[in-house]
């Protein structure tokens, strides 16, 4: 097959495999037909208020200050006076967008709303907003819009600061709230002499949001432990006691206004969000006001994460809730319907109301979530055969209808306690049916995808067989059953085809269930292989085929475990320290083995070192600018007096161009850093420098000669500078520990060739990338080839995981984009991010492009055992891939699969990108001379 032909085919297969989890696991919950459901009986409040402090951790503001006073004073009164408090469990990802739709919607994000930056919902859904009948909103423009454009009607109105404001350098970001604040006071002042808006504010069901961002900057700028983090709080609480005494004045002291105090999310303590941890999940929760509890004193209270006692608060009784139980808490409170789409749960302790209203509510919340449940069931049987439909056998039509009626009557006889226990119970049912029915083809979805995982696997090893190696005798197939074999595989795909159809199944269940049908075809046609591969195995010793099988599932395990567990890329860099020693490589080559041992255990420290982010110091990107300058000085001085070599003099001045570039990278951190520290903002002129050093970074090195060396180094100095402008920490010298012993391996390989008596003693000085190897040349895979391409793809790994788990949104520092901008971009932060993750690759790669240059193998070849070894580990990370448990669990399961597929279509790409940045040469100045050494 065709090279070209056969990476389109596999990207496109490895397109299907990682698009079918978001059809397995992130497909939309939402249903839509429902009908709204509204608690019967008058509501205790005319108006809600809530407030979102964004990014606010519930520790920050519970906890007393050293000084023994509160951090939020006003706050504290109303816990210990006038309301409820609790904490909110919010769920993963812990970003502003999915905490708001918790929040207000009462659902847990759609994940596909990651592809819109968490800005824009894919899919249209119901809110407290939206069913308001006048909501008034003021703060951050990447909130407010969101909830003002799903609503239908015109009565969600929406006032927003420039996106230009959230600035990450901004001298006081506490100025967003102050913001919002002065905004509402000054909206309030005009309602007073306005009587059109004045009778508008006045009507019930009315919904005051103020979202305060400030906090959240703050956490990103400073960290949650900065006196500037803590000190936004003791703000927003002044904010808060003017506000309500400003309504209050506004209401004449009317009794029917209901206050939430809340957050989205919190942060970690080295100031970022998106994972599972404790600072993150654990957001503050504070009700008071018209219909809200008042104060319940406890004499003892136990929780697992043992706060209580630190904050002093053991004695107030905590109500804690799930962040989506709000919604239905905020509904119930001015009496609107519960948001359609909505799964939380009504807190009632958190209303101070009769039994009778609460017994009414909890039963609207059970209808209203049961609406949802019979939707999804009758929408999965229209799409399935009869006789092939499974029920929910727990929550059958009949026990939906009894359970209904035995509520109804409970609240008729006014056993309203048990009432509210039959609905709670109506709640869990009909969720776990929810459940039920949305994961209802999963099992069918996997065993097609995993058919076509195995086949595809199986056909690039039965290539790799065919066209690499000298195991199989050249014979010629027969046509004939050849074409009876495609006459019943297409026969097959028919029947699939036709069997989708009958159900009205999504066209993507087509592409999943079709794929292993050509797949599997291109196996089996090559079966002339498989006797060859199963008779040659069948002679093969018994013993030594059991350890090669074991040697290659630890190796794949290896790979498997540095997902989870950082430090085993640290035991298996150690191992490859002692390679050479067991080959007996040490004694033709001392030097190089001896260099190949010291830094395999010098890179093997990185990823015992904190993930990157948690400890900036930017001390240590200045060394690794001053090495790198050092290390390029010394190039140059080689080639400077290199005997027997004209270098021209365009190549010096490409060489001493990068170094300036380093030079100036390492400047602009530092500068950079400092002009923040001291809160005076990005200087325009060191974000033009950032900017054009990542433009020129992938353009400077195709002007530099393509001998080895000189191109290597090249891409390396090119690379270094927006790495650097990228770097907060010890993260910085990584790239150089990598790339010493990219350039050592790629001497062991050339030694281990030798050693085996494999190639000519050439010279690697001598050896350019852009003088194409001829054919003939070309020799076929061996065993040890299986080992070079395992190197490259742990060489991958350890890029990937060296400075940090990054499969964890949270290890993201927003501080690493700071050179380049401090106005809060997610596309943009995220973009630059995900270069920095990809430089090491590129390094990785080149050097995985020389390796197969010395080696006299084709790229195809070593390519291929590289995918399947990448193949192999994402069918592991498939299985692990689990929808019960935490939702850490569960999001790191889906994430690890979503990486290591990422991994395999981006080495197909990556490999083009080295090839480009290895073997083409740009001339800008006419075409040079060469002289040989």
């Amino acid at each position: 097959m065709n090279m070209l032909i056969f990476i389109m085919a596999g990207l496109l297969v490895h397109c299907v495999f990682l698009a079918s989890i978001f059809d397995i696991y992130f497909t939309s919950p939402l249903v839509h037909g429902m009908t709204p459901q509204r608690t019967p009986l008058p509501p205790p409040a005319k108006r809600l208020v809530l407030f979102v402090a964004d990014g606010l951790r519930a520790d920050t503001l519970y906890e007393i200050d050293d000084n023994g006073t509160p951090r939020a004073p006003y706050l504290r009164n109303i816990i210990e006076y006038k309301g409820s408090w609790g904490v909110s469990h919010t769920h993963v990802p812990t970003e502003s967008r999915p905490g708001h739709v918790a929040l207000i919607a009462g659902f847990y994000e759609d994940v596909s709303a990651v592809a819109k930056g968490w800005k824009e919902n894919p899919v249209e859904f119901d809110s407290v907003f939206n069913e308001s009948k006048y909501t008034w909103s003021w703060g951050s423009p990447d909130i407010l819009p969101m909830f003002a454009k799903g609503a239908s009607g015109d009565h969600v109105y929406t006032y927003c600061y420039t996106a230009e404001k959230e600035d990450f350098g901004a001298q006081d970001a506490t100025k967003l709230d102050t913001w919002v604040f002065d905004h509402v006071k000054n909206f309030f002042q005009a309602a007073g002499s306005n009587q059109t808006l004045f009778s508008k504010v006045n009507e019930e069901k009315v919904v005051l949001f103020l979202h305060l961002l400030g906090i959240d900057t703050n956490g990103h700028a400073h960290r949650p432990n900065s006196r500037e983090y803590k000190d936004n709080i003791r703000k927003v609480d002044d904010g808060i006691n003017d506000i309500v005494s400003l309504l209050e004045d506004f209401y004449g002291n009317d009794g029917k206004t209901a206050f939430i105090l809340t957050s989205d999310h919190g942060m970690t303590d080295w100031g970022s969000h998106g994972a599972g941890h404790p600072s993150e999940t654990l957001t503050p929760l504070i009700a008071w006001g018209a219909g809200v509890n008042y104060p319940q004193k406890v004499t003892s209270q136990f929780f697992e994460d043992e706060f209580l006692k630190e904050w002093k608060l053991e004695n107030w009784k905590r109500l804690d809730v799930n962040q989506a139980d709000i919604a239905p808490l905020m509904a119930s409170l001015i009496g609107v319907p519960f948001p359609l789409n909505s799964v939380g749960i009504l807190p009632l302790d958190y209303l101070n109301n009769s039994a009778h209203f609460k017994a009414e509510s909890m039963f609207t919340n059970a209808v209203q979530i049961l609406e949802q449940f019979k939707i999804k069931m009758t929408q999965k049987k229209e799409t399935t055969l009869s006789f092939l439909f499974v029920p929910f056998q727990l929550l059958s039509d009949t026990e939906q209808i009894n359970i209904l009626r035995k509520a109804r009557s409970y609240i008729h006889q006014e056993k309203y306690h048990e009432a509210v226990s039959l609905c709670k119970t109506l709640i869990s049912l009909a969720l776990e049916g929810l459940s039920y029915y949305h994961t209802y083809d999963r099992l069918f979805l996997g065993i097609s995808v995993v058919m076509g995982f195995v086949g595809w696997t199986s056909y690039v090893i039965l290539l790799i067989v065919k066209t690499h190696t000298s195991l199989t005798r050249s014979t010629q197939d027969n046509k004939a059953s050849t074409v009876l074999l495609l006459y019943g595989f297409a026969a097959t795909g028919v029947l699939i085809a036709f069997f989708l159809l009958i159900q009205t199944c999504p066209w993507t269940y087509y592409i999943y269930c079709l794929l292993p049908v050509p797949v599997w075809y291109a196996v089996v046609k090559e079966f002339r292989v498989i006797q060859d591969l199963v008779s040659l195995l069948l002679v093969f010793p018994l013993g030594q085929s059991i350890g090669f099988l074991g040697a290659g599932a630890l190796g794949i395990e290896i790979l498997v475990f540095s997902f989870f567990y950082r430090s085993t890329l640290t035991v298996g860099l150690i191992a490859f320290a002692g390679w050479p020693l067991i080959t007996r490589l040490w004694a033709q080559a001392k030097v190089t083995t001896l260099s190949w041992t010291l830094l395999c255990l010098l890179l093997a420290m990185f990823p015992l070192m904190p993930v990157v982010g948690r400890e900036p110091n930017i001390s240590l990107v200045t060394v690794a600018g001053l090495v790198i300058l050092l290390i390029s000085s010394f190039s140059l001085a080689s080639l400077c007096k290199s005997r027997n070599k004209y270098v021209p003099k365009k190549d010096l001045t490409i060489l001493l161009f990068q170094m300036l570039n380093i030079a100036l990278s390492t400047y602009v951190v530092n500068s950079t850093h400092n002009s923040l520290h001291h809160k005076q903002g990005l200087p325009v002129i060191n974000q033009i420098i950032s900017w054009t050093t990542l433009a020129s970074s992938l353009f400077v090195p195709l002007l530099s000669p393509t001998f080895f060396f000189q191109r290597l180094l090249s891409i390396l100095l090119s690379l270094m500078s927006p790495y650097l402008l990228l770097s907060t920490g010890y993260e910085a010298l990584f790239p150089l520990v990598l790339s010493g012993l990219m350039f050592a391996w790629i001497y062991m390989e050339k030694e281990a060739l030798q050693y085996y008596g494999d190639s000519l003693k050439t010279k690697l000085a001598v050896l350019n990338f852009s003088c194409s190897t001829d054919i003939t040349q070309f020799r076929q895979l061996h065993l040890d080839d299986i080992r070079r391409s395992f190197f490259f793809v742990f060489f991958i790994m350890t890029a990937f995981f060296g400075t940090g788990n990054i499969a964890s949104v949270n290890s993201f520092d927003p501080a690493s984009v700071y050179c380049f901008l401090t106005v809060f971009n997610p596309f943009i932060m995220g973009s630059l991010l995900v270069w920095k993750i990809v430089i090491p690759f590129v390094l990785v790669s080149c050097a995985f492009e020389a390796v197969q240059v010395t080696t006299q193998l084709s790229s195809k070849s070593l390519f291929l055992l590289v995918l399947v070894i990448s193949d192999i580990m994402a069918l592991h990370f498939f299985f692990l891939v689990k929808d019960y448990g935490s939702w850490l669990d569960i999001g790191t399961s889906i994430s690890h699969y979503v990486l290591v597929m990422v991994f395999t279509i981006f080495i197909m790409l990556l490999s083009g990108l080295a090839q480009l940045l290895t073997t083409k040469r740009i001339e800008l100045w006419g075409r040079t001379k060469r002289h040989s050494m």
